[in-house]
């Protein structure tokens, strides 16, 4: 028996290893959620809703009256909002939670974002399943709502939340940049504006108003002392985008870097060039966009659609003083171009993804409240605070979303003509729109791409040399700050990466066989010493 019992030890010592051997090493166990098959109406359930606005009330009260409506809908069901004015901070909430398993239920992110996030498996709930679910997904037959079917969705919209091959986030809203242009100011310099702008316009009439600087330190154009012709909010969109339109590299699907290129770095002398003419800024340098356009304190500023109620000499958001208040026209345009013949222009907006819990009745609720968020009674009012367009061929042919449209101009509030027109923006552009690859790491070199405007502004205000050798020292430094270098080891780890190698098997079965020979070893001697006594 005893010998019996070793034999059975070391065969399955020996069965471990030969399963170890016959593996691959660097797979990841992806962790299933099990949809249930009856949502539980009856047992209490919480659920926590992290969501971002800009200080728009009015974006807040249409998530308070979702909240109110579906609670209605499954009145066991309690949804917990927290309210966040920036995305990375949700970012940077959900990262800490991770460890604590205290993440939200749902949380407004960017897909960049939740690449990071799915690197611990199970803690975002992958949502192929659920969509097509009978009862509970898409336009599912148990939904006490009229929420969108697979169809009714815009298609482009949904493959930005696919990571690899999985669908890890479901559309909120969409949203692009634009161009914002104080008319006024462009015709005193004796512009006419074109329907697309080109890069070279755009630094050709930014030098004509810098040259407009009298004895007196009075710009002419503006008849003040401030003047920053062209402000650009998100200095990462403003390099992913030109790189895009030049048809320059910045990153593949793999997380293969490009963003050092040629390209790169002779618009980063060009950002250099302008920005020691006094052409151009930031807003991380030189403060809001929209607060220097009001005041006609620039002529050209790059903010998002979602953005448009605080742009514009009406604008409903804006809040400078009344004495900085000035009159002009607001043009919106796409965003500057480097090839007319090959427009570009960002598709950004917030996404939803669910994340995982031990109770899946708590999974399953926070997926119906994210298929209720899509659904027009949220869709419409929401996209209405903002320029943001709906992600729902069902929101965008409702006929009431269709009159919002008409109504551009009819007052300044709900139908802000500014407002309206960036929703047209993108809702005409849509076929020019373009989106980067996600994988982990991709948030960091956004990141990194928007540091490299950045630095070149600061350092060229400094009065510091920008030179080739100034830019392969920034390119180190960015490199190393946003751990570029390291983007590629952790992509590979987490993909399988085949069968060990032929030295590492080889070692293991050693290893496997000499433990294998000391449990033999030392069971024997054990079995020897129990028979002596």
């Amino acid at each position: 028996m005893k010998r019996s019992l070793f034999a059975r030890i070391a065969i399955t010592i020996s069965l471990c290893f030969a399963l170890v051997l016959s593996g691959c090493h660097g797979a990841k166990t992806k962790v299933s959620f099990s949809i249930p098959e009856q949502f539980d109406t009856t047992t209490p359930i919480e659920i926590t809703f992290w969501a971002k606005n800009d200080t728009n009330k009015n974006q807040t009260a249409v998530y308070k009256q979702a909240i109110t409506n579906f609670e209605k809908l499954y009145p066991n069901v309690t949804v917990n909002m927290k309210l966040y004015t920036d995305y990375g901070k949700i970012y940077n909430d959900v990262i800490t939670n991770i460890a604590t398993h205290t993440t939200p239920n749902i949380a407004i992110t960017y897909p960049d974002h939740i690449a990071s996030y799915i690197q611990q498996d199970g803690i975002v709930v992958g949502l192929d399943e659920l969509m097509k679910d009978e009862k509970y997904g898409l336009g599912g037959t148990e939904l006490k709502f009229d929420g969108p079917n697979q169809d009714e969705l815009v298609e482009s919209f949904v493959q930005e939340g696919v990571i690899g091959d999985t669908q890890y986030a479901m559309p909120f809203m969409r949203s692009t940049e634009a161009l914002y242009i104080n008319a006024k100011l462009v015709d005193n310099l004796g512009y006419d504006i074109p329907e697309i702008v080109t890069w070279d316009w755009i630094w050709e009439v930014c030098n004509a108003a810098i040259n407009t600087k009298q004895a007196d330190g009075i710009y002419q154009v503006n008849n003040q002392k401030t003047l920053i012709p062209f402000i650009y909010k998100s200095t990462d969109n403003m390099m992913i985008q030109y790189l895009a339109q030049s048809n320059a590299g910045y990153s593949d699907e793999q997380g293969n870097i490009d963003l050092f290129n040629d390209t790169t770095r002779e618009y980063l002398k060009t950002i250099t060039a302008e920005t020691q003419m006094g052409a151009f800024s930031t807003f991380k340098v030189s403060g809001y966009p929209a607060n220097l356009l009001n005041a006609s304190q620039t002529i050209f500023a790059v903010d998002s659609t979602a953005g448009a109620t605080w742009m514009g000499a009406h604008a409903p958001l804006s809040d400078i003083s009344e004495e900085d208040f000035t009159e002009f026209e607001t043009i919106v345009r796409p965003v500057p171009q480097a090839d007319l013949n090959n427009i570009q222009m960002i598709s950004q907006g917030p996404s939803m993804a669910v994340f995982g819990k031990e109770n899946p009745q708590e999974v399953l609720a926070s997926w119906l409240f994210v298929q209720y968020l899509m659904s027009n009674e949220v869709q419409i009012p929401y996209s209405q605070t903002e320029g943001y367009l709906p992600v729902t061929k069902q929101a965008l042919d409702d006929p009431i979303y269709q009159q919002y449209l008409q109504d551009e101009g009819k007052d300044d509030l709900e139908h802000y003509d500014v407002k309206i027109q960036a929703t047209k923006l993108l809702l005409n552009n849509l076929d020019h729109t373009f989106t980067t690859p996600v994988f982990n790491g991709s948030a960091s070199l956004r990141n990194a791409a928007g540091e490299l405007i950045e630095d070149v502004v600061r350092s060229t205000r400094r009065k510091q040399t920008v030179d080739d050798a100034y830019l392969d020292e920034l390119y180190d430094k960015v490199t190393s700050l946003y751990r570029l270098d390291q983007l590629s080891q952790t992509i590979e780890t987490s993909k399988e990466l085949g069968p060990l190698p032929s030295s590492s098997r080889w070692f293991l079965t050693i290893l496997g066989c000499t433990w294998v020979l000391i449990v033999l070893f030392y069971g024997r001697k054990y079995i020897q010493k129990r028979k002596s006594s």
